[in-house]
């Protein structure tokens, strides 16, 4: 073999160079590893940051829309998985959205304090072309033609809507373990229920998958998962914000509200949220008020009230956060009574609502639904002899002790401003536990929710929530930490006041975790965290179908 002078000296440097690579690629690979990791601490970073914080950076131009829909999609790729919170995840949509905004934001032009921030809905909260499917087998491929007006109203004011959210089927459980795509999962401890029917929209929050997410709350629904994942939840006086274009729970009841880590979010997203919407039947006329202003008001003329039977069979963990946050209140305020009866007018049982609108949704679909959730509507369709079947007399009866309820519930405000409770009276439950649960109790549930009979214990004493009687009243109601139990798990604060008194509502709140530090805590949830295995129940689930989906794959987009 004979080789030239270049050829040999190219075989020689070669040699060298593979040798010099060869000594070099430990620190290259660490150096991409390094380079890696850091790359997921800022985005890890920029996702934890409240609402108001990003809001801030966007107007001083520091970071821009399409960062924060990019940060939240690589989270979302690697922690839905393991929470389970999105049904669908917009993201070709928020990134189109978010172009348009930054352009906007280039220019010096803001829509208002949402411009450019994501924005999660809970997935009975209708977008036109984009499915939403109340997480029911009989809804998965609906695909709506209009937005929701909520939605409209979001999109004006610049928010970028970045998915839809995870719920218990219908909204009909306080769970959140019932849906076609699986249980949604609490971020501070996998194998636990999140609380609903919200329960993907407050799991989004605490495991920083969104800046701020739509919750509704017939009985709770808000409120609920708030508590038992550790972030903020508002259920506005009941007509401030329109619910057209909501698949409804009990539309009589029903309310849509804000959700997110800290008290300030929320009262910047209900600023945006409220408005008189005249096609909306529910809808009541109201001035517009800057919440974020009206959150920051004095609140030591505030007087505390504490209505006793709201502190009846609370677990022992719950009423010694609950009596210690009552001690930080008492010092921010001009002190709290026990002597606070709130009207005990509510009215019993259904308002017919529920029936009504499934009645025509069974015409249509047959009983698709899930095996806890069916028994109920099969009881409606086919009632057993001898059963009491409610009549439009009942209905009629139901609606008027609402109405009258509605009218006396702001005169027990006589000698206290705002009341102070628990929001739940027990933990939050394991989901296999719930479920099997669930599942046992579906055959002799009669009314209500299934998820209303877990354990026997939850019904005692009126119930595992304080949270119902004020969607009865109609009354602005919040829900923020307060606490931790020994197995780290996050328990809740409910404030309220007469109609129209959010400002007061959320100034309390503020005050409170101002005073505290609650919501700054993270839940344990790491990339490496273990899924654990849901044993029970998985009724009608069929292998693909109860997936979450990307945009443009299932979502109907």
């Amino acid at each position: 073999m004979k080789l030239t002078r270049r050829g040999f000296n190219g075989m020689i440097g070669t040699a060298i160079l593979a040798e010099t690579w060869k000594a070099a690629w430990p620190a290259l690979t660490n150096s991409a590893t390094v380079a890696a990791q850091a790359t997921t601490a800022e985005t890890d970073k920029l996702t934890s940051l409240s609402l108001t914080e990003v809001s801030e950076m966007i107007h001083a131009r520091t970071v821009t829309s399409t960062h924060l829909v990019k940060a939240l999609l690589d989270r979302i790729n690697i922690y839905n998985p393991k929470v389970n919170c999105y049904i669908t995840v917009m993201g070709k949509d928020a990134l189109a959205q978010a172009a348009i905004l930054d352009e906007e934001q280039k220019a010096g032009r803001f829509r208002g304090p949402l411009h450019g921030i994501p924005i999660g809905l809970k997935d009975n909260i209708d977008t036109a072309g984009i499915r939403t499917t109340a997480a029911s087998p009989m809804f998965k491929d609906r695909v709506p033609t209009e937005d929701a007006e909520i939605v409209r109203r979001l999109k004006t004011s610049g928010a970028v809507i970045i998915g839809k959210l995870n719920l218990h089927e219908f909204a009909l459980g306080c769970t959140g373990d019932i849906s076609y795509f699986g249980p949604t999962r609490n971020p501070w401890a996998l194998d636990h229920v999140t609380g609903g029917s919200s329960a993907g929209s407050a799991a989004a929050l605490s495991a920083d998958l969104v800046y701020g997410a739509l919750g509704t709350d017939t009985g709770g629904s808000i409120r609920c998962p708030s508590a038992w994942c550790g972030t903020v939840g508002l259920k506005p006086t009941v007509g401030l914000v329109s619910i057209r274009g909501i698949i409804p729970c009990s539309a009589s009841l029903a309310h849509c509200g804000p959700m997110a880590r800290t008290v300030e979010d929320c009262a910047l997203m209900l600023g945006q949220m409220a408005g008189y919407d005249q096609l909306d039947i529910f809808s009541v006329p109201s001035t517009p008020v800057d919440y974020v202003k009206e959150m920051h008001q004095p609140t030591k003329n505030f007087r505390l009230g504490t209505p006793a039977s709201f502190y009846d069979h609370v677990e022992p963990e719950i009423d010694v956060a609950v009596k210690e946050a009552l001690a930080v209140l008492t010092k921010l305020t001009a002190g709290v009574t026990s002597n606070a009866p709130l009207w005990d007018g509510l009215p019993g049982g259904g308002t017919g609502d529920a029936e009504y609108y499934h009645h025509e949704l069974i015409e249509k679909y047959g009983l698709n639904y899930m095996a806890p959730t069916r028994p109920r509507y099969e009881r409606m369709e086919n009632p057993p002899p001898g059963a009491k079947i409610a009549t439009a007399a009942d209905s009629a009866k139901a609606h008027q002790k609402l109405a009258l309820t509605r009218r006396m519930i702001d005169a027990s405000f006589t000698n206290f401003d705002l009341v102070v409770v628990p929001t739940t009276r027990l933990q939050a439950p394991k989901i296999n536990d719930s479920l099997a649960d669930e599942m046992k109790n579906a055959s002799r549930t009669t009314g209500g929710s299934n998820s209303g009979k877990i354990y026997d214990w939850f019904s005692s004493g009126g119930g595992c929530f304080n949270t119902q009687p004020f969607d009865a009243y109609g009354i602005p109601a919040i829900s923020l930490p307060c606490g931790f139990t020994k197995a780290g798990m996050p328990i809740g604060l409910m404030i309220a006041g007469p109609h129209f008194t959010e400002g007061k509502v959320l100034a309390l709140a503020y005050a409170y975790q101002q005073a505290t530090d609650w919501h700054k805590r993270q839940p344990p949830l790491r990339a490496d965290t273990v899924v654990p295995p849901i044993i029970e129940g998985k009724p009608d689930a069929k292998p693909g179908d109860a997936k979450p989906s990307e945009e443009g794959k299932e979502s109907g987009s």
